[in-house]
């Protein structure tokens, strides 16, 4: 059975996810078939609207395919790595780009990957079992797929905080932090869906939508502003350091267990793309650090600690009590003739 299902029915483009004992991971041949997708139903009148979902209960997707990439790392093939992430973030981009409605369901868990395929739709519904994170600074890298676009855009220091500490939103505060839209019983998505696909009329979806639940993250904007609202990372650290309460001890023990350069970075990357405000120039900043995170960052250390080795113990190259400057700058800096390109001889 095929990992991915795409075709036409009624009005809709549909895609659904099909690998659910893989959590619905997205592969690199995944990738492309949505691209082509996304390509072929552009322009073709037939199709009104997408609609994508996922097989399984317990996610979306949960993120990426990265098994290959740990693989091909470990063997010294970097550039495996680069094309890989150069592909899914020109779909990213085809995404955010659609000309038309795109209705995405996403049920548990939704993570890295699945956010570049459902986050950038114009409907975005979430239900009872929804978590929607981008984990990656985990496992050393920063979030992509446009996920640091959606961060910045985010309320407060939110994004900061969510980017920083991987924290698991649920459907409301996914719809506070601008990660979904609509709240809809899970129990009515298979009926609306079939309406959507009779219908293409994107409208049934706000009909269908009941009132958000009050989300935990969204009572604490407040410290989180405070917290989260120093120029550089180690002005957080000492911010959370001096300040006496459960939730800086709970979040100062929860950023010492992810990568400190990929923090640093991922900081950097959520305030530049509260300037920009740019989906192309969000994956292009996002491509900078993910094409050198095999070969010089710290994303093959995160990956053994968290897939292969699972003890939870990675050995990153900085601490909080010293954390990185030059490697961040060196980490972001333009890649020249290999910069992300969006287009076929696109220029440089």
């Amino acid at each position: 059975m095929s990992d991915i299902q795409i075709r036409k029915v009624g009005q809709t483009g549909r895609i659904t996810l099909s690998r659910p004992k893989a959590l619905n991971a997205l592969s690199w041949d995944m990738c492309r078939e949505i691209e082509a997708a996304l390509d072929l139903w552009a322009d073709d009148n037939d199709v009104k609207m997408l609609v994508i979902d996922a097989e399984g209960d317990k996610a979306f997707c949960a993120g990426g395919d990265i098994a290959d990439l740990y693989d091909r790392g470990r063997a010294g093939d970097f550039e495996y790595g680069q094309r890989f992430w150069a592909d899914e973030y020109r779909m990213n981009a085809k995404m955010f780009e659609f000309p038309k409605p795109v209705a995405a369901f996403l049920q548990g868990f939704t993570m890295g990957g699945g956010v570049g395929v459902a986050c950038h739709g114009s409907h975005r519904v979430v239900g009872e079992s929804s978590q929607i994170a981008m984990p990656e600074v985990g496992i050393g890298l920063v979030p992509d797929v446009g996920g640091s676009l959606i961060l910045a855009r985010a309320p407060g220091r939110l994004g900061e905080y969510l980017g920083l500490t991987a924290s698991r939103l649920s459907a409301g505060d996914a719809i506070a932090a601008g990660f979904a839209d609509y709240f809809i019983p899970e129990a009515d998505w298979a009926d609306l869906i079939q309406k959507l696909e009779e219908t293409g009329d994107h409208s049934l979806i706000d009909t269908a939508a009941y009132p958000a639940p009050v989300g935990a993250i969204a009572a604490q904007q407040a410290e989180i502003d405070t917290a989260f609202g120093g120029e550089r990372l180690q002005d957080i650290v000492n911010t959370l350091r001096n300040t006496d309460s459960e939730f800086a001890t709970k979040t100062l023990k929860t950023l010492s267990r992810n990568s400190p350069l990929a923090m640093a970075c991922a900081l950097e990357l959520i305030r530049r793309n509260r300037l920009s405000d740019n989906i192309r120039s969000t994956l292009e900043q996002e491509y900078r650090f993910t094409s050198r995170a095999t070969e010089h960052g710290e994303f093959l250390e995160g990956i053994r600690a968290a897939i292969i080795d699972k003890d939870r113990k990675p050995q990153w190259q900085h601490s909080l009590e010293q954390l990185p400057t030059v490697e961040v700058a060196q980490m972001l800096l333009p890649l020249g003739e290999s910069k992300l390109r969006f287009e076929e001889g696109e220029d440089a």
